[in-house]
């Protein structure tokens, strides 16, 4: 039975709390597609039957796009969570870190004694100079510059044209942890785009500081692919190495496209030729340490 630390999932619930990408009427589809089978609650219970088979020795919520006006209720209700079942081990927070009130978020979220780190997809930016929210914003990097103080890291979601300028962060921030989602979302799988992401994550790679996440690599419009995927993984790991890599399903998002057996029978096959020791490191170990999270064993 694989053993797994699951490094990205979400636990929701748009019945009682605001989600607005799911709640809010007229929303484009996800970039898997139609994604109207979200929009109901997802909690442990559910991500308990979905993981059956896998000896889950821990886990991370990451922040589900909850009412950004309130970022702080959605830890309040993971810690309920926590409490009531011992899922997830660990959380991400949301903060929007060219705001005002950045600092003020970030303080409150370092005071939750499970969170670990903060996501906020950084808007795209068209010039050097782009608009707030981005990653070239001075407001964006005021509250940036506050993370490695209050030992929070920082979840970067972003296109992998845009991680030219994640490089300039993680190189003038070098004590602030980065962990790339969703291996960079290779979207374009044809060869241009292939090499293409592939030096935009050389250039990551190459800060010691950065990490990355194996985790939502399905495609639109189709199944989760052994073929178009395998490349992928394995790149990932030729980059930035067994010691900076983790595996996260990504549930129940990729539930559009695969089961959680389907997602994590692939990552195991991808590295069936790494020795026992690096697929502990990429399953469990590198979690344990990224993620700071103890020797729990849940009861599956």
């Amino acid at each position: 039975m694989l053993s797994l630390i699951d490094t990205h999932h979400h636990f929701l619930d748009p019945e009682a709390h605001y989600y607005p990408g799911l709640n809010d009427p007229g929303q484009p589809h996800h970039r898997y597609g139609d994604h109207a089978a979200l929009k109901r609650p997802y909690l442990p219970a559910d991500y308990l039957r979905d993981s059956a088979g896998v000896r889950l020795l821990g886990s991370v919520h990451v922040e589900a796009e909850w009412n950004p006006r309130d970022p702080l209720g959605e830890m309040r209700f993971i810690g309920s969570l926590r409490k009531q079942c011992g899922l997830p081990s660990v959380a991400v927070g949301q903060a929007w870190l060219h705001q005002l009130d950045a600092r003020r978020t970030l303080d409150q979220l370092a005071a939750f004694d499970f969170v670990r780190g903060v996501r906020q997809k950084p808007r795209a930016n068209a010039a050097s100079r782009g608009p707030p929210g981005g990653m070239t914003d001075p407001a964006w990097l005021r509250g940036y510059a506050q993370l490695e103080n209050l030992g929070l890291h920082y979840e970067l979601q972003t296109p992998w044209w845009h991680l030219a300028e994640a490089a300039r962060v993680a190189g003038e921030f070098p004590g602030t942890q980065i962990i790339i989602n969703h291996a960079g979302i290779p979207s374009d799988r044809s060869e241009e785009g292939l090499l293409a992401w592939g030096r935009a994550l050389a250039e990551m790679a190459a800060h010691p500081n950065v990490a990355i996440k194996i985790s939502g690599i399905g495609e639109a419009g189709g199944r989760w692919r052994l073929d178009a995927n395998r490349r992928v993984v394995r790149e990932v790991i030729d980059l930035f190495g067994v010691d900076r890599c983790v595996f996260g399903s990504n549930y129940p998002v990729d539930s559009l496209c695969a089961s959680y057996q389907d997602i994590f029978g692939a990552f195991a096959a991808f590295v069936s030729d790494f020795s026992a020791k690096e697929q502990a490191q990429l399953f469990v170990e590198n979690a344990r340490r990224l993620y700071r999270i103890k020797d729990t064993i849940l009861e599956t």
